[in-house]
């Protein structure tokens, strides 16, 4: 046959290379389509790096740990350590610039001045009777969802709880604002026992926030409850003891932990929360509004971040202290 023609009709001399198709894309069968060769290499890199990353384990978890770790880093702890570098700074009085010179007046006003001790220790003790409440209601509650309740009415229960969490923060404030006003439902309800509500200040503040944060003791305690197991309410009713005693003896040295890591986000939110107060705080003033409005009345941010030390110290040793309960683990 003449070449001239078989190769006009697509055809070669045997171990010949087709015009314009190179060597590595030639196999026994024939020609493979253009990139298949290419897209062949890949997988095998690909295996080549699965397999080192399952030979080397350490390798696989800083690949994993890279990106959020340095988020961290660089976000929030770069924040905190600006923070606390401008703790030191000071601010002009008279032309309000930035005076950046170290010294230790905002952290010595603090410490010295009767004002910010006593509005330090008023958050403080905001902040635990927010807790103690929080706990006192969540306990029976979630004890009731998690071991009397039906499945059915367990699911219906959770809901419940979960659906304050859906409303607007500004809202329910607000509602207790409503509430607590002197013609609110609270004074309402309590004038034919001749009794009159807490008004504006530190108890509506207390108030407040114990409802803000309920479910977040609430939810850590059901959990905790779900785990406990039956067996151990039955032998204890079996050898004689009454529900009160089952209760103090074996449920709750059981579910301590859960109600500590409960207490780690309604004492925390407490200490930080500065909106709640302005809305029914009256005249009451907690730490976080310290910060607050030395950010923006009074334009003393190094003020500010001294003052914003008090709250970050005091929840990281709270969180020392909680930490060989096992409560982080229930999070």
């Amino acid at each position: 046959m003449d070449p001239g023609v078989d190769q006009d009709q697509g055809l070669t001399p045997d171990g010949a290379t087709p015009t314009g198709v190179t060597p590595d894309e030639v196999t026994p069968s024939g020609v493979e389509p253009s990139g298949v060769a290419a897209a062949g290499r890949r997988p095998a890199a690909v295996t080549r790096l699965s397999g080192m990353l399952h030979r080397h384990p350490r390798v696989r978890l800083a690949g994993l740990l890279t990106a959020p770790m340095l988020w961290l880093v660089v976000v929030y702890l770069g924040s905190l350590a600006v923070m606390l570098a401008t703790a030191f700074w000071s601010v002009d009085s008279f032309t309000g610039n930035l005076i950046r010179v170290w010294s230790l007046d905002n952290l010595r006003t603090l410490v010295t001045d009767p004002v910010y001790r006593d509005v330090g220790l008023r958050s403080v003790g905001v902040a635990v009777a927010v807790t103690v409440f929080d706990a006192a209601i969540a306990l029976p509650m979630a004890f009731f969802m998690a071991k009397v309740a039906s499945v059915r009415l367990q699911r219906f229960m959770v809901a419940a709880v979960l659906t304050p969490l859906w409303a607007s923060y500004l809202v329910k404030a607000y509602s207790w604002r409503a509430m607590l006003a002197d013609d609110g439902v609270v004074n309402w309800a309590l004038k034919p026992l001749g009794l009159h509500g807490p008004g504006f200040g530190v108890a509506a503040t207390t108030v407040t926030l114990a409802y803000l944060w309920l479910p977040y003791m609430i939810l850590p305690v059901y959990a905790g409850l779900q785990r406990l197991p039956d067996s151990l309410l039955e032998a204890s009713g079996d050898l004689g003891a009454t529900a009160g005693r089952t209760f103090r003896s074996v449920v709750l040295p059981l579910v301590f932990p859960s109600v500590v890591a409960g207490s780690i986000f309604t004492f925390s939110l407490s200490l930080g929360d500065y909106i709640a107060v302005k809305i029914v705080g009256g005249s009451t003033q907690l730490f976080a509004n310290v910060i607050y409005d030395n950010i923006g009345v009074a334009s003393n941010l190094p003020f500010a971040a001294a003052a914003a030390f008090f709250p970050v110290l005091l929840i990281v040793a709270y969180l020392m202290l909680v930490r060989r309960t096992g409560a982080l683990e229930n999070l």
